[in-house]
Parts: structure tokens; C-alpha cells; sequence
């Protein structure tokens, strides 16, 4: 796949996305390629390799004869994810205040500094790809490709739900004075510290989407994609 047809894609996959979140899209609902394309403006070929994406991260679901749907993701199971997540970023954090170059220390630094103008800025797209390039970063200062690939994977299935996220007022701020607590552990070299900043900032991101949620349900007609554990 060429660069320029994979952007389409992940843009297609990460509007879709937005789309089942904000409950747009409702739990169960069939995602017909044709009325995707229409309502996209795009061909069927970056719609169905947009859903197979979306796969991967649990919020659809392919089912033979019937094609797509929007799963059903119950608190309980967004949980165990975060769970997960918060587990390996953590330990990636505290392996990378380890193992990290001085080389791989300086970009990680650079690119948090630059950080602070997109929060400035409140500029949401550019932020969430420097978030992205960020916590890579931490992946790729392991040293261990294992845990790296690992991670990474994990990564891509709660990430429309981290996404999502940012669109909680105020939350680009408080994301980057997270992330400082986790560099500055990095860069002194402090693994303990750096475990512990990386695990309280994944919990914070499940509950910033938690808060997204519940005021979404809050709101006339609206119906989030989200389902409580019975």
C-alpha cells in the first residue's frame, strides 16, 4: 500500500471511528461499504480496508454473509484494555529511562518541548499525532522489539478509543503535563519514577474518555458507544 493510499485509509478508519464513538453510528448498526463511501465521498476499495482496520481495535465486528457491524464494548472489556495498556506503556517507560541513547533521549525531549505549542495552540490533529509519535518513542527505547511490538499492537486496538479523548475541554493541557512527569523520569534515568508517571497517565486517559461518556449520555438523543457491564 502506498503512503499516500495508507494516510486515506487511517484518516477513513479514524472518521469511522469518531462516528461509533460519538454514537453516530449506534451498537449493532450494519456498516454498508456503499453508504460508507457515499457519506465519506470515497471509492469502496479505502472503506473496506478502512472497516478491516477498524476490525483490528474491536469496534466493528466482520462477519461472514453479513458483513460489518458495530460491536457492542462493555465497560468491563474497556477496562481489561486499559488495564493492559497502562501495564506495558509502563513498563516501556521504565525499560526506555534505562536503555534509551542520549541520541534517542534529545528527540524525545524535542519533540515533547514542541508539544507544549500545539497545547498552546489547541491544535487537536497535530497534538494527537506528536502524542502518538511520543508514546512510539517510549516504545522504541526499550531496546526489546518484543515488548515493542507487543505494545504497539495493543496501542492500535484502544486507539480510537484514546483518541477520542481529546475532545474533553481542557484535555490536551493536562495530557501534556502528564507526559512531562514521564520524560523528565526518562531523560534522569529514573525507571521507578518513570514507571509510576506512565501508569497514572494511562488511568487518566481512561478516565478522561469515562468522563467523555458519561456526558455524552447526559445529553438529549444522544448514544454513545458504550455499554455497561450487567
Amino acid at each position: 500500500m502506498s503512503d499516500d493510499r495508507q494516510t486515506r485509509t487511517e484518516k477513513l478508519a479514524s472518521e469511522i471511528a469518531d462516528a461509533i464513538l460519538d454514537g453516530t453510528l449506534a451498537p449493532g448498526s450494519r456498516l454498508d461499504e456503499h453508504m460508507l463511501a457515499a457519506r465519506y465521498g470515497t471509492s469502496r476499495t479505502p472503506v473496506r480496508e478502512a472497516l478491516r482496520q477498524l476490525a483490528t481495535t474491536g469496534l466493528i465486528e466482520l462477519r461472514p454473509r453479513r458483513g460489518a457491524i458495530v460491536a457492542q464494548v462493555t465497560s468491563d472489556e474497556l477496562e481489561m484494555l486499559f488495564v493492559a495498556m497502562g501495564e506495558l506503556e509502563a513498563t516501556c517507560a521504565r525499560l526506555s529511562a534505562m536503555s534509551m541513547t542520549p541520541i534517542e533521549r534529545r528527540r524525545l525531549g524535542a519533540l515533547y518541548d514542541s508539544m507544549g505549542e500545539m497545547v498552546a495552540q489547541d491544535d487537536v490533529p497535530a497534538y494527537t499525532a506528536a502524542n502518538t509519535a511520543l508514546h512510539a518513542m517510549f516504545y522504541a527505547g526499550t531496546h526489546n522489539p518484543v515488548l515493542a511490538e507487543m505494545t504497539a499492537g495493543l496501542r492500535r486496538r484502544v486507539g480510537p478509543f484514546r483518541r477520542a479523548q481529546f475532545r474533553a475541554p481542557g484535555r490536551l493541557a493536562l495530557s501534556h503535563a502528564e507526559h512531562g512527569a514521564v520524560v523528565r523520569a526518562v531523560l534522569g534515568g529514573d525507571a521507578t519514577a518513570a514507571h509510576a508517571a506512565m501508569l497514572h497517565h494511562v488511568s487518566l486517559v481512561e478516565d478522561a474518555f469515562e468522563q467523555l461518556v458519561a456526558t455524552a449520555m447526559e445529553a438529549p438523543g444522544s448514544s454513545p458507544h458504550r455499554a455497561k457491564a450487567g
